[in-house]
């Protein structure tokens, strides 16, 4: 069974409106059945994100943004990944959404938010708690969000459930060493639980572009460069199932263990940390 995907690496303008409406433009166009768009695809000022822009920004799932997509995924019976600011319940979100014919099937709300490097998107949004799975056209889906990359433990959990396409929408900042960290992590969490990842990228000014595709034996299937492109791949599930039978590391694996090397790591932890009778010392 395959899957014809077209990834979309953009650079999103300050103007929400401007980057729907090339959102939809891209999906008309498409002849592919998912299309996936980076992070921040409600927009990036030129001075780079605020907690003010955010809270500006920030729709529910029933506004503007979202729903429109959802039309236009209805009136092509298509899919999409893409992402929005999203406002539930007096919290602010960094969430992706898979949608099917109009409908959605997920909602991903970023766990682990870009604390590194100079930023603190903790000050943007709230963090998640919950992992996204979902079945598309034979693949089972885990949506993962741009610095969730550098988290194993999400990719590894998703892969415990099921999981073997991981969709990943990103806007990775430039900086030193910051494109090889970005190929090597993808690489890793694809290769590591024998799934397909698809990290779509936006790129200049402020993100390094290179959006890729990486196979289950750790290859990469497609990369470009740094410039405004769509690209277009066709995954198959037969090269996860080759993958799985080469290297069966799901099935090698040991969960149990590991969660009892946790277990006493946490006991060393609070053992060093109290006295003598069993109280906190101060730090």
């Amino acid at each position: 069974m395959t899957l014809p995907i077209n990834c979309h690496q953009l650079s999103f303008s300050p103007t929400k409106t401007e980057n729907l409406n090339r959102i939809l433009r891209e999906i008309e166009d498409s002849d592919a059945y998912l299309d996936i768009f980076p992070e921040y695809a409600m927009g990036v000022p030129q001075n780079g994100l605020s907690k003010t822009y955010v809270q500006k920004n920030a729709e529910p799932l029933n506004g503007e943004f979202v729903t429109k997509i959802l039309e236009k995924t209805s009136q092509k019976q298509s899919s999409a990944v893409f992402t929005t600011f999203l406002k539930e319940h007096g919290a602010v979100y960094n969430a992706a959404i898979l949608a099917e014919a109009g409908k959605i099937k997920v909602v991903y709300k970023k766990i682990h938010l870009f604390d590194a490097f100079g930023y603190k998107e903790s000050e943007l949004f709230s963090p998640g708690r919950e992992l996204a799975i979902v079945e598309l056209r034979g693949f089972n889906v885990g949506l993962a969000v741009c610095f969730d990359l550098r988290f194993p433990e999400l990719f590894r959990a998703m892969a415990y459930r099921g999981a073997n396409l991981f969709i990943v929408p990103s806007a990775w900042y430039k900086g030193e060493h910051k494109l090889e960290q970005w190929r090597i992590l993808i690489m890793a969490r694809a290769h590591e639980n024998t799934a397909y990842l698809i990290a779509v990228d936006q790129t200049d000014p402020f993100f390094v572009g290179h959006s890729m595709v990486a196979s289950p034996l750790a290859y990469a299937l497609r990369e470009v460069g740094e410039e405004q492109t769509s690209f277009a791949v066709e995954l198959d599930r037969k090269e996860i199932d080759e993958a799985k039978k080469s290297v069966p590391i799901l099935r090698l694996s040991k969960p149990k263990l590991y969660r009892d090397f946790d277990l006493h790591a946490c006991k060393a932890v609070y053992y060093h940390a109290c006295d003598v009778k069993g109280n906190l010392r101060q730090s």
